[in-house]
């Protein structure tokens, strides 16, 4: 993840770009992220947090987080992304009951009764999940007290403008100047 900090203060400008670094790789949201622009201007106040991430998230299948073969008595799944591990498991004990799923290891599980074409129309995550996620990590990055807060949302650029102060349309119109040099809409 390519992070620039904009901002007067060298201390405060690496302190957010590790902040904002640590956060999105705690909640596993990094892997999302390609580049990642913060303004940082508490004289003003106005603190512009835009992200570019990797793809638009979209709706995920099992198999597209796992591997999925067919057995004698069901499907072996072997989970290859390991944030969707909880979501997967928690999809398949509703549709099948917990008695019908064996967890061999962490990230291999054998599902009884289950064909590869009932797991291959099982959404496991919707993509609005991680935008919510990256939302929630921005706002937790930004300085305490920051009241007014405006997100611009275009595919995959994400932008908050946020101050403590009224937000002014000179400060939206600087965080739609960093939305579109990110790739998002003007």
């Amino acid at each position: 993840m390519d992070i620039e900090v904009i901002g007067d203060d060298p201390f405060g400008s690496e302190a957010y770009s590790k902040l904002f670094d640590e956060i999105m790789s705690d909640l596993n949201k990094a892997v999302l992220i390609d580049k990642v622009k913060l303004l940082l201007n508490p004289k003003t106040p106005l603190f512009v947090f835009s992200i570019v991430l990797r793809a638009e998230p979209g709706k995920k299948t099992i198999p597209d987080v796992s591997t999925v073969r067919m057995e004698t008595e069901g499907v072996h799944v072997t989970i290859t992304q390991e944030r969707y591990a909880p979501d997967i498991l928690a999809a398949l004990w509703k549709r099948y009951g917990r008695n019908n799923v064996y967890q061999q290891t962490r990230f291999d599980l054998d599902v009884k009764g289950a064909t590869e074409a009932e797991l291959a129309e099982m959404v496991v995550s919707s993509g609005e999940e991680d935008k919510r996620e990256i939302m929630g990590a921005i706002w937790r990055t930004m300085p305490e007290g920051i009241k007014n807060r405006r997100t611009l949302m275009d595919g995959n650029v994400i932008t908050v403008v946020a101050t403590e102060e009224v937000l002014l349309p000179e400060m939206l119109a600087k965080g739609r100047e960093i939305h579109a040099s990110m790739g998002g809409a003007a």
